[in-house]
């Protein structure tokens, strides 16, 4: 493998995002960024993964990067337009601009990948959970990679993809390479991913997962990444757990359910089945597996409805 095809991607993804971060917190400060810069610790610019989306689309193996390409263009629309609701609805612009773009990436892959495409399109969803503290998502694809590059080799995954030169190994070694260059001031709290960037990284993700083990391959290690973002916001999420849905002694599986099927798309899946019910589970086995969490319904009457009746105390409700 010629080594400016991951030398150039790694210095093209740490220049351009401090280059962009430099220019963001100049135009941000000034009022001329809108939805892309925030007042979060202290000012921190949005989408910067902007920047290894562009770097994924113009180096990732031909053709999967047209999926990389899709998904990153619906979602730099969600980041622009934010929080806008369609009408008196209460599905926000950027929901529906993010379910189109995982819609077509599942209908463009299907013909090439087949099932697959729908598990990577889904994939979308965990990545973008994990991207609610500073450098999670970026440890995950970091993680993620270097697994997937291990299991090739160890494997003796061979080429699958009929571009002279490139193998299999090489998406998962571009993709870690890419996250690693922009990743140093998304550790530090500097800048955030937004959902150009997570999107773009779960798609790129969920393809080196088909290259090492077809259909199988993707949906194993579909869990492996919900249950590794588990793991990593756990403490976070049963202090959410506790002062917005009063579910004060979360299991593992509430975790896994969330990092699944939370979040605004979730949600909007719950209003539309569940309507305005909520349905309390009281068996064992299901509360182990989640459910509590799956069927939560946030668009329910909750005068009528805790998980629980314990009080939520102060240092939970500071945090």
């Amino acid at each position: 493998m010629n080594y400016q095809y991951i030398l150039v991607p790694f210095f093209a993804s740490l220049i351009l995002t401090i280059v962009l971060t430099m220019l963001f917190r100049i135009l941000g400060k000034r009022g001329y960024l809108g939805n892309l810069y925030t007042d979060v610790r202290g000012g921190t610019p949005r989408a910067l993964g902007i920047v290894p989306f562009i770097v994924l689309s113009l180096y990732f193996p031909y053709w999967f990067n047209n999926l990389i390409l899709i998904i990153g263009i619906f979602a730099l629309f969600d980041d622009l337009i934010g929080r806008r609701k369609v009408g008196k609805s209460s599905i926000e612009w950027g929901q529906l601009s993010r379910g189109i773009g995982m819609i077509i990436v599942m209908i463009a892959g299907f013909p090439i990948i087949g099932y697959s495409s729908i598990l990577i399109a889904l994939l979308i969803q965990p990545i973008n959970i994990s991207d609610m503290q500073p450098g999670s998502t970026a440890i995950v694809v970091i993680i993620m990679s270097i697994f997937t590059i291990l299991a090739m080799i160890i494997l003796e995954v061979g080429p699958i993809i009929s571009v002279p030169g490139y193998y299999v190994y090489y998406a998962p070694l571009l993709l870690l390479v890419i996250c690693i260059g922009y990743s140093p001031l998304d550790f530090a709290g500097k800048i955030m991913l937004g959902e150009v960037g997570n999107h773009s990284f779960a798609v790129a993700l969920g393809v080196c997962f088909y290259m090492l083990g077809g259909f199988w391959g993707t949906l194993i290690l579909f869990i492996a990444t919900t249950t590794l973002i588990a793991l990593i916001r756990r403490n976070s999420l049963k202090r959410f757990f506790a002062i917005k849905l009063n579910l004060r002694d979360p299991t593992f599986g509430d975790y896994f359910m969330d990092i699944l099927t939370g979040g605004g798309l979730g949600d909007i899946l719950r209003r539309i089945i569940l309507r305005r019910k909520q349905y309390t589970v009281t068996n064992s086995f299901f509360i182990s597996l989640g459910f509590r969490r799956l069927l939560y319904n946030p668009y329910a009457h909750r005068t009528h409805y805790t998980h629980n009746k314990y009080k939520i105390d102060s240092s939970l409700e500071r945090r």
